[in-house]
């Protein structure tokens, strides 16, 4: 693969390679190859995963990275080109960003800043498989850097850090009685109300971190109980998921969540958590990519929408746990991410690369 070629034409070139999650070799390989003709950049490869590093001695060394895989195909394989919108597989999520790292690689030899170009697997699928976590754990000194941008559909606009996530399951307990005689028993259902009125009241906090603002969440997102028609039932359980800012960590997110449902009398148990991530704008290099790609000042930019809060949660969440400050950064409506009729304007692909070259040289 000519990792040089025009951005939007590598951009179909690796949306027609299918890479479902667990099936990236066939396009690691031709960006491998494409990587290794380079003679400025040391690759390694670990698994699936990919990174390509300049060692030219600049003051800076920032990452770009960026996940090969896709979600399962869904009828939008090949790709097609309608104008300037190109349609398919991963072309919004994220190949039209991973077109973009890798063509920098290719054509950047002596950028202002040292640069890691980071190719990972598996993001779309259980942490344990993510690429990235892996190095993160097992290999951390290769996304060593001052800053890093991940490639994720932005819509063009800048999204920093992420909001962390704790999903627990709230437990009510009962006493089961027949239904003919319910007043023997202690119904577990009806226990939850409290707990209802308590997400329904909720008014979401709204911090400023490092100047952009945050929208946290608490929501119920599953429930179950229930023993048969005619039985009181003796347990019900609510999941809840909190979104919660960067400002908090995950310890000060879950005794929160314990602050919130203990008293009321229910047993709280955390069954999925990941930390949220602080934007990092104040950073003299996070600034500086501020300048360079909305071509204002970072108050302005905020002012004017173009740098904004990352209100899920991504892959940034690694960089801030090795203390390398991190953004989102890319071409394509997330709002299509995941999405059938999944698509980019080619026309975004080329700007991203325009602001992000105009930003290392």
């Amino acid at each position: 693969m000519d990792l040089s070629m025009d951005v939007a034409e590598l951009t179909r070139t690796l949306v027609d390679i299918e890479s479902v999650s667990g099936n990236e070799r066939a396009v690691v390989a031709e960006i491998e190859a494409g990587l290794r003709a380079l003679p400025w950049l040391e690759v390694v490869r670990d698994g699936d995963t990919l990174v390509a590093r300049t060692h030219l001695g600049r003051a800076e060394r920032v990452v770009l990275a960026g996940h090969t895989d896709t979600v399962p195909v869904n009828g939008n394989l090949p790709s097609r080109l309608e104008g300037d919108t190109l349609w398919g597989l991963g072309s919004c999520d994220m190949k039209g960003g991973l077109a973009v790292l890798l063509h920098l690689a290719a054509v950047l030899e002596e950028p202002t800043r040292d640069v890691t170009y980071v190719a990972y697997e598996c993001e779309e699928v259980s942490a344990d498989r993510n690429g990235l976590k892996r190095l993160a754990e097992t290999r951390p000194e290769l996304l060593a850097a001052d800053f890093a941008v991940l490639m994720e559909p932005t819509d063009g606009a800048i999204e920093g850090g992420c909001q962390g996530t704790v999903t627990v399951e709230v437990t009510a307990r009962g006493a089961r009685a027949h239904t003919a005689r319910s007043w023997m028993g202690a119904n577990a259902i009806h226990a939850m109300k409290p707990l209802l009125d308590l997400l329904n009241a909720y008014e979401a906090r709204r911090p400023v971190v490092d100047g952009i603002t945050y929208h946290e969440g608490l929501n119920a997102v599953f429930a179950r109980g229930g023993v048969a028609r005619n039985v009181v039932p003796d347990e019900c359980v609510v999941s809840v998921n909190h979104r919660f800012a960067p400002d908090r960590d995950l310890t000060a997110a879950e005794d929160w969540l314990r602050g919130l449902f203990e008293p009321l009398g229910y047993g709280v148990e955390v069954v999925d958590r990941s930390e949220s991530a602080r934007p990092g704008l104040l950073h003299p290099a996070a600034r500086d990519f501020v300048r360079a790609v909305t071509a204002l000042e970072p108050a302005e930019a905020v002012e004017a929408g173009r740098v904004r809060a990352k209100l899920g949660w991504t892959d940034v969440s690694l960089f801030s746990s090795l203390d390398v400050p991190a953004v989102n950064y890319g071409p394509g409506d997330p709002t299509l991410a995941h999405h059938k009729d999944e698509r980019v304007p080619l026309a975004t692909v080329r700007d991203c690369e325009r602001r992000l070259r105009a930003w290392l040289t």
